[in-house]
């Protein structure tokens, strides 16, 4: 199965400004990003997805290869759709790494991977982790059912946790592994009601009644969109075992 890794990076952040460029350890946000994704076992090619000539130097100066897009698109699934589409070649999966996930773990790549090759049926598989506490409007919740099947995804407090010593979310893991004809279909469609409502993307999806599957993975991952995550990434990449792999070679 050919798989092809897309990460699209944006350089007009509004809650964090010039956020891809922002360094950690002296290397670009976006950079770790490609850095970690390109650790992974399971993906055949790795582009940036970017919006601006200055993103694009940085990539060429890490040796990071990117494809310039659209200032216009309104998410990142769109850009990596007109990235896809610019390369002109043909693959079974492409898997979407936000590139404000400079922590992300390449197994877990490899788990999205492997589990959307088994359910070959499914168009998006949307990968999870477990939280015991609501963790806010920046992360995106997963509603799935027994046999993981996604049937809303919110940034609200829920689902409503009816006895709260039980308290279970699953928050979204920022991987998002496409078939090539739903990433079209997706693209080809206006943003939905629910979409526009709740600034997730992925609602769109739901919306137009793609087959969403869910998998639960251990450990932890998180985004840096405001300044106080950027902090904690400082912090938390002195103990990170993965950065100083690829950190020891730059």
């Amino acid at each position: 199965m050919k798989t092809l890794g897309l990460i699209p990076s944006r350089l007009a952040s509004t809650r964090l400004k010039n956020k891809p460029l922002l360094k950690i350890k002296d290397m670009p946000i976006v950079i770790h990003t490609y850095k970690r994704a390109l650790m992974s076992k399971k993906l055949d090619d790795l582009f940036i997805c970017c919006d601006d000539i200055k993103i694009k130097k940085i990539c060429e100066h890490y040796g990071a290869k990117s494809i310039l897009t659209s200032k216009k698109h309104t998410n990142g699934t769109e850009r990596i759709g007109e990235g896809y589409k610019k390369l002109k070649k043909k693959y079974d999966l492409i898997v979407d790494i936000q590139g404000d996930e400079p922590f992300i773990n390449p197994s877990h790549i490899d788990q999205v991977i492997d589990f959307h090759s088994k359910n070959k049926n499914t168009d998006i598989i949307l990968p999870t982790l477990k939280s015991k506490n609501y963790a806010g409007k920046h992360v995106v919740n997963v509603l799935k059912t027994e046999k993981n099947d996604v049937i809303y995804l919110s940034r609200g407090n829920l689902p409503f946790q009816f006895k709260k010593k039980n308290s279970l979310y699953y928050k979204h893991l920022s991987i998002i592994s496409f078939t090539p004809s739903s990433l079209k279909k997706f693209c080809e469609s206006k943003q939905t009601f629910l979409e526009k409502i709740e600034g997730i993307e992925l609602l769109r999806a739901i919306e137009l009644n793609m087959k969403i599957k869910t998998l639960l993975l251990k450990g932890d991952s998180f985004s840096v969109d405001v300044k106080k995550d950027f902090i904690k990434a400082k912090k938390y990449i002195l103990k990170d075992n993965i950065s100083k792999k690829y950190l020891q070679n730059e």
